[in-house]
């Protein structure tokens, strides 16, 4: 385990998989919905892990503020934005000299777009399924405007039984956004049995090569 400083002082929880060979590649990977359950150890974040760790990647994921052993309490889904910038920026500082890209699950995908946008980030980026308008402790809680991004790297993976996510309104967000937009095939929004497909996807779109 590690631990991640925010910008107003939080100690974040934290754990880096890392290749055992040489390293190419440094990822930060964010978890779903903190009120729904979702932390770093969800299934799929840590396949994804183990995945892109087991091909070159050094993978740190953390616990959003409130969420596991991490500081804080829950945000309304903007304060979070500091807990991504916070993790990227102890990524990059352990790995000063691999190219960087961040993933996200859902309300990780959300929120590590937004935090994109607000910094002007253009690191290759990995959206699943993320809502384009989500409902956070009462109030919503959008994806930034296309406009507001600077071109990058960016695609949208969506399973075609997603049960949140309609698959038209999230393509059309992604083509104003310049984004590629995939949907993985017999899959729901929780990518069940998809979960190491879905990683392959993710290695091969942050490294920019097949595996």
């Amino acid at each position: 385990m590690t631990a991640v400083a925010t910008a107003d002082g939080l100690s974040l929880e934290a754990v880096w998989d890392r290749a055992d060979d040489e390293v190419h590649t440094v990822a930060v990977v964010c978890h779903p919905h903190p009120l729904q359950g979702g932390t770093m150890h969800s299934p799929l974040i840590r396949e994804i892990a183990r995945y892109l760790a087991e091909h070159g990647f050094a993978v740190l994921r953390f616990n959003f503020r409130g969420v596991g052993s991490s500081q804080g309490e829950w945000g309304e889904g903007i304060a979070e934005i500091d807990d991504v910038a916070a993790a990227v920026a102890a990524a990059s500082a352990a790995h000063p000299d691999l190219p960087l890209g961040v993933a996200g699950w859902s309300f990780g995908a959300v929120t590590s777009l937004r935090w994109q946008a607000r910094d002007g980030n253009t690191a290759p980026w990995v959206g699943l399924a993320p809502p384009v308008r989500l409902t956070v402790g009462g109030g919503l809680l959008d994806l930034p405007e296309p406009e507001g991004l600077l071109p990058a790297r960016r695609l949208f993976l969506i399973g075609d039984r997603d049960q949140y996510t309609d698959w038209p309104t999230l393509c059309d967000y992604a083509t104003r956004a310049a984004a590629r937009c995939e949907r993985v095939k017999g899959s729901d929004h929780f990518f069940h049995l998809k979960h190491r497909a879905v990683a392959g996807l993710v290695a091969a779109h942050l490294a920019a090569r097949p595996w």
